[in-house]
């Protein structure tokens, strides 16, 4: 069987998916259909908005589905007479298993992380708060229980102790890429040997989760972490959804701030976690141990800004401190 003869359905919808099609379409693997989520409203108007994967098959012109439900009936016949002999699914629900027990080769995932370490929604991330010196990406085979089956291949990356989740982010949505036309290569030629994650476990590596991110884990604890994983939090939700923290005077105003830059500065003595001082312009910050200086910030309505410019436009009265 041939790239052309091959027949694949993609399941997908970010941007990180995406950049796999998209490289599936260029080298040539006949991608049958696609699968992606529903439009949502979005924006200030609530338009409607195309995912990142239908916009990219609509300007391809291929098939497209948008099942409200992975187990309505005319969907899964839809599904079977594509005749598919594969299925890819990046970044996508959770599928049935009338789904991805469907095509004769199977269905594999391709996972952000070094599977069994950062099951989950968010790996990338997860990663990045919890200072992961190195992550990466793993092509597994879709079994019940979600992101436990077996390993296909992994390829790993270091990570930058100053890098944001943004920039690895974009790394692996690469190097996935590459890795996806290495699987589907080896499951074309008939020369693919498993790992079971379990395998991995019992050989002392650890299965760690990777919940979503919900707007209260971007809040910042400054009482409870030191600088280094204060750094971290901030650098594991930047640019996106971004760490938040509401700074207030000794009169009352508060104002809510997404922070986006923070480095490691020279500790200031006797300042209890999370008050600020202001040095030579510079925003620092005392955390439980050590101290950080902020370096780019947004408030609410505006856009994103250096500390500095700020600091310029701040009014307020007596001590600054983050709660």
């Amino acid at each position: 069987m041939t790239r052309q003869e091959l027949k694949i359905v993609f399941f997908g919808t970010p941007e990180f998916a995406t950049t796999t099609l998209r490289t599936l379409v260029e080298n040539g693997y006949n991608v049958a259909a696609v699968v992606t989520m529903p439009d949502k409203n979005a924006g200030r108007g609530r338009h409607l908005a195309f995912s990142h994967v239908k916009q990219y098959a609509l300007e391809q012109n291929l098939p497209l589905l948008q099942p409200e439900n992975l187990k309505d009936p005319d969907f899964l016949q839809s599904l079977r007479e594509i005749g598919a002999d594969l299925f890819i699914v990046i970044a996508f629900r959770m599928l049935p298993e009338a789904v991805w027990a469907m095509p004769p080769l199977g269905t594999f995932n391709l996972h952000a992380s070094l599977l069994p370490k950062y099951r989950g929604a968010a790996p990338i991330n997860w990663a990045v708060i919890n200072g992961e010196q190195t992550t990466g990406v793993t092509t597994f085979f879709l079994q019940h229980e979600i992101d436990t089956g077996d390993i296909i291949e992994q390829r790993a990356i270091n990570i930058d102790p100053d890098e944001n989740v943004g920039s690895v982010h974009d790394r692996l949505m690469n190097l996935g890429a590459e890795m996806v036309l290495s699987t589907v290569d080896h499951i074309i030629d008939g020369n693919i040997t498993t790992i079971p994650q379990s395998q991995l476990i019992n050989a002392g590596q650890h299965a760690t989760p990777a919940p979503k991110i919900f707007r209260e884990t971007c809040r910042i604890n400054w009482t409870e972490q030191n600088a280094r994983q204060v750094h971290n939090h901030i650098r594991g939700l930047s640019p996106y959804p971004a760490a938040w923290s509401t700074l207030t005077d000794q009169d009352g105003n508060r104002w809510e701030l997404k922070i986006y830059e923070t480095h490691l500065a020279e500790s200031m003595p006797n300042l209890p976690a999370g008050q600020v001082a202001i040095v030579d312009r510079r925003l620092l910050v005392a955390c439980s141990e050590g101290t950080l200086e902020i370096t780019s910030v947004q408030t609410a309505g505006k856009r994103r800004m250096s500390a500095d410019e700020f600091l310029r436009g701040l009014r307020y009265t007596g001590n600054l401190s983050f709660v």
